[in-house]
């Protein structure tokens, strides 16, 4: 597929966005943004990938840099922090196309402190901002617009992408300065990680007690074990179809980067450090690429080890 060149006019309430990441989530925020209207550029390391973005109207450039230099607002989301640095720093990376005036979002999820030594680098090296802005709500959330949107940075770099993000995102909090929004993100996965370790055992338990486990939502509803975790991840979990909507690998990659901040700060983390080794145990014995619900496989008389 070869690059395209022209951009669609931007306006003053639908400005130029870049999108670098189009994955599970990335697919779905870029087609919403381009059915909000805003002119969209996209790059990506195999361009094939983003055909169908391409044809619902975005704009394939030629490299990150590129897509700094046509874009007001650049979004991120790939998979992990070298990653993050080598489409920003790297050769025809965003910091080439970097200027004043432009913020680039960083939706992927990284090491709080990596993603603010990151941010000061850019901003001293091109005066462009950086907001960092991982998310959580699955591709679900993420086509329905309705994803939870953790950010760090400054004030004035937040309020000029809510815009943008209003569209992707049901909640879109500044949690503090730049990191902020990384380390409110280390703090969900635990939540996430761990409960779906315990929502594994509770369903194992329910089935082999005999009990109709699809039932639970509707038992549970209204009462305290009741969440949409719970009601997302029963269906995986009981039929064993654990096709992702989110990788094992890359939550094992998050709860690692929970597990070096509570040795940095000297927080006990027992019930997450048995968690992230259940996740660990599932990808080093070849599930990297199942959905995250299927830690529920250790714990069944045949488990998928």
């Amino acid at each position: 597929m070869e690059a395209m060149t022209e951009v669609q006019a931007a306006s003053a309430d639908r400005p130029t966005v870049g999108y670098i990441g189009i994955g599970l989530m990335g697919r779905p925020m870029a087609l919403r943004l381009l059915k909000a209207g805003f002119p969209l550029v996209v790059w990506g390391r195999n361009p094939d990938r983003l055909r169908d973005v391409v044809d619902a109207g975005a704009v394939l450039a030629a490299s990150p840099a590129d897509v700094a230099r046509a874009a007001a607002i650049v979004i991120t989301c790939v998979s992990d922090t070298a990653a993050v640095e080598a489409v920003v720093f790297g050769p025809g990376g965003i910091a080439e196309g970097a200027s004043v005036g432009r913020v680039l979002v960083d939706m992927s999820t990284i090491h709080p402190a990596r993603s603010r030594a990151m941010a000061q680098r850019l901003r001293q090296a091109t005066g462009m901002g950086w907001i960092d802005a991982p998310v959580s709500g699955g591709p679900q959330g993420a086509a329905a617009g309705t994803m939870a949107v953790m950010a760090g940075g400054e004030a004035v770099d937040f309020d000029f992408v809510r815009p943008v993000v209003a569209h992707l995102a049901g909640a879109f909090t500044l949690m503090g300065p730049s990191g902020a929004g990384q380390t409110t993100k280390m703090v969900n996965q635990v939540i996430v990680g761990g409960c779906k370790s315990v929502i594994a055992e509770a369903i194992q338990l329910a089935m082999n007690a005999g009990i109709d486990a699809m039932r639970l939502p509707e038992a549970f509803a209204g009462g305290r074990a009741d969440s949409s975790l719970l009601r997302q991840s029963i269906p995986k979990m009981v039929s064993g179809d654990f096709t992702p909507t989110g990788h094992l690998r890359t939550m094992m990659k998050d709860l690692d980067i929970v597990m070096e901040l509570a040795r940095e700060t000297r927080t006990p983390m027992p019930m997450t450090g048995l968690a992230t080794e259940m996740h660990r145990m599932m990808v080093s014995h070849g599930h990297a690429d199942d959905d995250t619900t299927s830690v529920i496989a250790l714990l069944r008389d045949k488990p998928l080890l």
